[in-house]
């Protein structure tokens, strides 16, 4: 058995590296502690990046300090009453707990945003127990990741920030060996993550739906679509956070909880995997700024047995809707999406996966079949409506107190009855109140099609129109009638 073992671990080592023809005609026991040595020179590679992260419930106005009881350091008898440790004391027991691993050596920490919560104060735990007061500086629902940055610059200087190297998940094989590193007691209270290793079991594992009132399906994340890492290596308490670390010490996911459902072993861990998406996402969080996803603007359905045939499964259109890049650059209703740039995708999941992982108005080919005919089209995306809470703290500066966006992330598109084809228009997002804008009528929700004469589908499209405009602005709006009404934005005071 014990050689069973050996040889598989040899096996995975000469997948990974260079060494294979001399483990194998190593003993027994040489070819364990080439296997040890590597788990060894992994962690210590990799522990120095992983950091605690404590959430703290701000106090409510009008709230009374907690006072307890606490021994007389003396051996006295009595006790004395004192306030509770405070967030920085080791013995500080915050409202929640988790991992995140450092990423910059400015002391940026990326964790899982759903360890976030509203009104809430986060203090991070690194190298040898030093607790700095950290702030949220991006968080996005969909990847479920989010980046923290201390907020005494100060503290970047103090050497301790290392960030980790980032390995490459599509790379990964089933069975290979992984190494998560956990555990933010530990973290917070001796200084050092707890570590368990295991095997990769599987790289395309969906989470469990979680249906509520804004989301039916309960498919909110990317990992709803297959995006998971499966791994038997054991997570202890409060692991969301933790990194998932191949043997040369980089990081190719990301722990996560999900609930344990039917079809979810419990004892079965999940990772966010470190990909072209992954990599998008911590761009853009590490800047502060919002995680943009491509949308073609179309409802999927699915194929009958009847309908697949010989030929390679495909994604159903049910419609494309009017005035988005798919209707637009000739997707009908009924046409099988059977590729994307080349992949091919075998239903609507794997769709959405693929197309998450490319920036806005980039033009994806996709490989359609219309009836008996092959067609290939070319598709640039719009901006797709990510669901829960965002945190961005970098945005582009507010033009007359008005911003914009693309329509498609600010309104539901899927309503047969909509007055207006949200693909012709951008939606205001936010207007400044006592603003020109919010004096000339402007609110967020209004739909804008132009600026003076120019016609505006993009952000990039209204910047261009108005920079250089020094006198008054005429936009036209889209009434709720679905009739377009002209507003005129006077210059700024």
């Amino acid at each position: 058995m014990l050689r069973s073992f050996l040889v598989l671990g040899c096996v995975w080592l000469g997948l990974v590296g260079s060494a294979a023809s001399r483990v194998w005609a190593q003993p027994a026991s040489t070819e364990v502690a080439t296997i040890q040595q590597a788990v060894v020179e992994a962690i210590a590679k990799a522990e120095k990046s992983v950091v605690a992260i404590a959430r703290v419930q701000r106090e409510r106005p009008g709230q009374r300090a907690v006072i307890e009881p606490r021994p007389d350091p003396f051996g006295n008898r009595r006790t004395a009453s004192l306030p509770p440790p405070r967030p920085t004391d080791p013995d500080f027991i915050p409202d929640d707990l988790a991992v995140g691993v450092v990423v910059e050596r400015g002391g940026l920490v990326l964790t899982v945003a759903h360890v976030l919560a509203e009104e809430s104060d986060y203090y991070v735990t690194v190298g040898r127990r030093s607790t700095f007061q950290a702030k949220v500086l991006a968080a996005d629902p969909r990847s479920d990741l989010a980046v923290l940055a201390p907020i005494d610059g100060s503290e970047a200087g103090s050497g301790e920030w290392i960030p980790i190297a980032l390995g490459d998940a599509d790379a990964l094989k089933k069975g290979e060996f992984v190494v998560v590193l956990g555990n933010p007691y530990a973290i917070r209270r001796e200084g050092q993550p707890s570590a368990s290793w295991g095997v990769v079991a599987n790289l395309a594992r969906k989470a469990p739906p979680t249906p509520d009132e804004q989301d039916p399906l309960g498919k909110s994340t990317l990992h709803h679509f297959g995006a998971l890492i499966e791994t038997d290596a054991r997570l202890n308490t409060d692991t969301s956070g933790s990194p998932l670390i191949n043997l040369k010490g980089e990081m190719v996911g990301m722990a996560t909880v999900i609930p344990s459902v039917v079809g979810f072993q419990a004892s079965a861990g999940y990772a966010i995997p470190v990909d072209a998406t992954f990599r998008r996402a911590l761009d853009a969080l590490r800047q502060g700024r919002e995680v943009e996803y491509g949308f073609l603007g179309i409802q999927l359905g699915s194929l009958g047995r009847s309908e697949l045939g010989s030929a390679t499964p495909g994604v159903r259109v049910e419609r494309a809707i009017p005035g988005l890049p798919a209707a637009r650059h000739g997707v009908k209703s009924g046409d099988v999406i059977q590729a994307i740039n080349g992949v091919p995708v075998r239903d609507s999941d794997e769709l959405v996966r693929q197309i998450s992982k490319y920036p806005l108005e980039t033009a994806v080919k996709l490989a359609v079949r219309r009836g008996d005919r092959q067609l290939d089209l070319q598709v640039p995306l719009t901006k797709l409506r990510v669901r829960g809470r965002r945190i961005v703290t970098t945005a582009d500066p507010p033009w007359r107190g008005l911003r914009v966006d693309y329509a498609t992330a600010v309104q539901e598109v899927y309503s047969a009855t909509a007055n207006f084809p949200l693909g012709e228009a951008l939606a205001v997002t936010d207007v400044e109140k006592e603003s020109p804008a919010w004096e000339a009528g402007l609110r967020p929700g209004s739909l804008i099609t132009h600026v003076e004469r120019s016609p505006v589908r993009t952000p990039k499209d209204f910047h261009q129109a108005v920079t250089g405009k020094t006198g008054p602005v005429s936009l036209r709006v889209i009434a709720e009638s679905g009739e377009p009404v002209e507003r005129t934005i006077p210059p700024e005071k």
